[in-house]
């Protein structure tokens, strides 16, 4: 029994480590299960940005992504972020929702009744947007058009936000105090490096946010960049970047996930988690303050 027992909790300390695989082959990263609450400062405004389909090694320390990477080393960069599936649309849904829905594609439309990021900070009397580049009008819910595709809008698939939540990234208001609590940027096919180089997407980036993450440093407000997922290479590895008030610059080994990040959010703000988010930890060790 003694061997068994040492047996099991060497496979146990190594599966929590992430270095075995889980049921079904797909490696299990350390990412952390306790939550917590308390040490998360609750910025006056966060930007989610949601970029596309590339592994962390293409986008760290790249001459292509010089703008991310500068923000990476002037604020906090977490390279072992992991996204929570392939394709695309599932991984939207967990960062917004806690959930894939159970979605295993990028198929479209969709309605779910589930609780959300949105409906949890309206709920709490603060405001949620999400603005989409090439979204053709305010409301529009056309599962695409142009180089703007609705899988990448999650907010549009929750019956308990109102249509006037879904906006143009034309829309994105250029004094940032009116910005919502929580918005989050859907770059469009082009932008978000979809269908356009690692260059393209990350000179969009400057040009569109560069701005508010100037004004953010000194008005306690956040940007989060992310990608979706990775591009099949890397283990689903990605990029995700904090930048603005209260960050200590740095490097975090730490895995992190989209349900981490949500936890993150949702703590900022007091709000219960949702879904899988509560089974995760918020991301604290890159705040200079809990800055409530």
């Amino acid at each position: 029994m003694r061997r068994i027992r040492r047996g099991l909790t060497i496979a146990a300390v190594l599966l929590v480590m992430g270095l075995v695989p889980a049921c079904g082959g797909r490696t299990i990263h350390a990412v952390s299960p306790h939550p917590t609450t308390g040490a998360v400062p609750r910025p006056d405004h966060i930007v989610v940005v949601v970029m596309e389909n590339k592994a962390s090694g293409q986008i760290v320390g790249s001459r292509h992504a010089a703008y991310i990477t500068s923000l990476g080393r002037s604020y906090a960069l977490f390279p072992n972020s992991y996204a929570v599936g392939h394709p695309s649309e599932p991984n939207y849904l967990a960062l917004f929702s806690g959930s894939t829905q159970r979605l295993t594609d990028d198929s479209c439309p969709h309605s779910y009744g589930s609780a959300n990021l949105g409906s949890e900070l309206r709920a709490a009397g603060h405001s949620f947007a999400g603005y989409s580049e090439g979204l053709p009008h305010p409301g529009d819910t056309t599962c695409g058009s142009g180089r703007y595709a609705r899988k990448h809008a999650p907010w549009v698939n929750f019956t308990d936000l109102p249509a006037a939540v879904n906006l143009r990234y034309a829309d994105f208001p250029r004094d940032y105090g009116r910005l919502p609590t929580v918005s989050f940027v859907v770059p469009d096919l082009c932008h978000d490096m979809h269908d356009c180089s690692v260059t393209t997407g990350d000179a969009w980036l400057r040009s569109n946010l560069d701005g508010y993450v100037q004004w953010a440093r000194s008005h306690n407000s956040v940007l989060i960049i992310t990608f979706d997922e990775d591009d099949r290479s890397a283990g689903n590895r990605i990029a995700t970047v904090f930048a603005g008030a209260h960050i200590k610059p740095g490097t975090y080994p730490e895995a992190i996930d989209h349900y981490s990040v949500l936890r993150t959010i949702e703590d900022a703000y007091g709000l219960p988690p949702v879904g899988k988010s509560a089974d995760r930890s918020p991301i604290t060790g890159l705040w200079t303050t809990n800055g409530i």
